[in-house]
C-alpha cells in the first residue's frame, strides 16, 4: 500500500461525487472522494498522490493549493471556469461530461507522465551544478544533456566517447554530481599518462615492500573513489595486462593491493573516456571485447566543435567569463570575428577554443579583437583590420573632422598638376593643403598626421608616455598601442 498512488476528487457536490466515484471503481485506480474542507488533511496524510480532481468552483483555499503543491498534477471537471486555472503549468488535463473510461484512463496516464518528468530531487539543492561547462543550445548537445540525466541516478557504467578536447572529463564529472554518489569522491585517472609498470600500483595501491621502492602501503585510486566515481580516461591506452585486472574488478568488485592477499570491495562506479575506435582496436586485439562490453553499458558521444558552430558565440561568452574571472582581463571579439570563428575546422575542439581566448587575452586584454588580430589560421574572412574606437580615439577623430571641415572640395583646374601656395586655406590657424587633382591616399595621409602628432608629443614630455598620452587626450595603453603600430621608439 505504501507504494500505491491514490486519486483524491474534490467536490462540495455530493451527487457528482458519486459520480465520479462510479467511474473511478470501474477504472480500477485508488481514490478518495472528500469535500474542499478535508483535502488539507488528505494530502498530510495520504503520501503518495497520483492527481487530484478539481469539480465545482475553485475557491482561493484551492488556488493555493495547487501553487503549493507543484509535484502534483491538478485535473479540473469542465464545469469550472478556465480562466480561474491560467497560469497553472502543473493543471494537466481536463474531464468533459459525461464521464468515461477512456478519457479517465487517458489522464491517469498523463499523471504518472508528469510525475516521471519532474526535476530529480538530487539536483533540488544543487542548481548551479546541474551541467557545469556544458554550454551550448545545438541538438547534439541537448542530447547529451539528456543522456546524462538519464543514466546520472543510476549505477551503469558509462563510455564516453569522442575526439580529444570535445569535453569528457566535464561529461564524467556532471554524471557523478547529479548521481547519488555525488557527495562521494570524484577520481580522474588517465591511463595514457602512466607508465603500464606503475599502473597496476596507481589503481590498486600497493603493500609494504612490495617492489623496490615501497617504503609505506598505499591506497591506490579504487580505494581514493570508494563511495564515489572512478574516471577512467584514455582507457584505450591501457595496456592489455591490466585490461584483464580491471576486467576481474568490474565482475567480482573487489582487488587486492600490489604484494598484498587480502580481498578489498570495490564500491566504485566506473566512467571510462576514449577517443580512440574501440571497436577496431578490439579487431586489431588491442583491446579486450569482454572489457569493451562491461564498459560499454551506457555510451555518450561527445560532439566535435565542427558539428555544433552555433554554440562558439555561449562558449566564447563563458570562456571569457572564465578567464575574466581568473586572470582579471577580459577580451571582446567582433561579430566578423565570430564569424570567421564560426568558419574554422576546429580539430582541437573546446580546448583549442579555450588556448585562442587565453592568447588573445594576453595579446589584447581590455581590447575589441577583429578578424585582423585573430591568428592567421583563424582568419577566413577577408575584411579590413578594425580599429578599436575607445572615447579618447573618437575625440581625436572628431578634431581631425573639425580640421577639415571648411575645405571646399570643387573640382580644380585640370591642367594644375600641382598645388601651389596660393591654394593653401587657413582653417582655426592652422595651414592645411586643398585635396590635389589627382587625389591622395586618405588613409596613409592621417597616419602620417597621427605619427606626427605623437612624435610632438613625446617629445615634449621627454618620452614619458604617461603625459604624452595625457596631452593626446588618450588612455596610455591606447598610446603605446600605437607607438607600437607605427614602431615609434626613443633615438638612443
Amino acid at each position: 500500500m505504501q507504494g500505491q498512488k491514490h486519486i483524491l476528487v474534490v467536490d462540495n457536490d455530493a451527487a457528482r461525487r458519486h459520480q465520479i466515484e462510479t467511474v473511478l471503481a470501474f477504472v480500477g485506480e485508488n481514490f478518495h472522494v472528500l469535500a474542499e474542507d478535508e483535502i488539507d488533511k488528505h494530502i498530510a496524510e495520504i503520501p503518495n498522490i497520483l492527481t487530484i480532481i478539481l469539480c465545482g468552483d475553485i475557491s482561493s483555499k484551492l488556488q493555493n493549493i495547487i501553487k503549493s503543491q507543484p509535484a502534483c498534477p491538478f485535473i479540473y471537471h469542465d464545469i469550472i471556469d478556465k480562466k480561474q486555472l491560467n497560469g497553472y503549468v502543473n493543471v494537466i488535463g481536463e474531464l468533459t461530461t459525461p464521464l468515461n473510461y477512456a478519457q479517465l484512463t487517458e489522464l491517469v496516464h498523463h499523471s504518472h507522465q508528469y510525475h516521471n518528468n519532474l526535476p530529480s530531487k538530487r539536483g533540488v539543492n544543487r542548481p548551479n551544478s546541474l551541467f557545469r561547462s556544458l554550454v551550448g543550445t545545438s541538438e547534439p548537445m541537448q542530447q547529451v544533456r539528456f543522456l546524462i540525466e538519464q543514466v546520472a541516478c543510476t549505477e551503469a557504467n558509462v563510455l564516453i566517447l569522442g575526439e580529444s578536447g570535445t569535453g569528457k572529463e566535464v561529461v564524467a564529472r556532471n554524471i557523478h554530481n547529479l548521481s547519488e554518489r555525488s557527495k562521494g569522491p570524484f577520481v580522474p585517472v588517465n591511463c595514457g599518462a602512466i607508465p603500464a609498470e606503475l599502473l597496476e600500483s596507481e589503481l590498486f595501491g600497493h603493500e609494504k615492500g612490495a617492489f623496490t621502492g615501497a617504503i609505506s602501503t598505499r591506497k591506490g585510486r579504487f580505494e581514493m573513489a570508494e563511495g564515489g566515481t572512478l574516471f577512467l580516461d584514455e582507457i584505450g591506452d591501457m595496456p592489455q595486462p591490466m585490461q584483464v585486472k580491471l576486467l576481474r574488478v568490474l565482475q567480482e568488485r573487489t582487488f587486492e593491493r600490489v604484494g598484498g592477499s587480502k580481498s578489498i570491495k570495490a564500491n566504485v562506479r566506473i566512467v571510462a573516456a576514449t577517443h580512440q575506435h574501440l571497436e577496431n582496436m578490439i579487431k586489431t586485439n588491442q583491446f579486450r571485447e569482454d572489457l569493451y562490453y562491461r564498459l560499454n553499458v551506457f555510451p555518450i558521444e561527445t560532439p566535435a566543435l565542427r558539428e555544433r558552430k552555433e554554440d562558439i558565440p555561449l562558449l566564447l561568452q563563458e570562456l571569457i567569463s572564465r578567464f575574466s574571472t581568473e586572470q582579471r582581463q577580459s577580451v571582446r571579439f567582433t561579430e566578423k570575428a565570430v564569424e570567421s570563428l564560426k568558419e574554422h575546422p576546429w580539430a582541437g575542439n573546446v580546448r583549442e577554443l579555450s588556448n585562442l581566448i587565453e592568447r588573445m587575452i594576453i595579446m589584447y586584454g581590455e581590447q575589441v579583437v577583429n578578424v585582423g588580430q585573430l591568428p592567421l589560421k583563424y582568419r577566413h574572412l577577408d575584411v579590413e583590420d578594425y580599429q578599436p574606437e575607445y572615447p579618447e580615439e573618437l575625440q581625436e577623430r572628431e578634431a581631425i573632422n573639425e580640421l577639415f571641415s571648411g575645405f571646399d572640395y570643387d573640382d580644380q583646374d585640370d591642367d594644375a598638376d600641382e598645388i601651389s601656395a596660393e591654394n593653401a586655406i587657413a582653417v582655426n590657424g592652422k595651414t592645411v593643403d586643398v585635396l590635389p587633382n589627382d587625389g591622395l591616399n586618405l588613409k596613409e595621409y592621417l597616419a602620417e598626421l597621427e605619427i606626427s602628432l605623437i612624435n610632438q608629443a613625446l617629445g615634449k614630455n621627454d618620452w614619458v608616455v604617461a603625459r604624452s598620452a595625457e596631452l593626446l587626450g588618450m588612455r596610455r595603453t591606447t598610446l603605446v598601442e600605437k607607438m607600437r603600430k607605427y614602431n615609434l621608439q626613443k633615438a638612443s
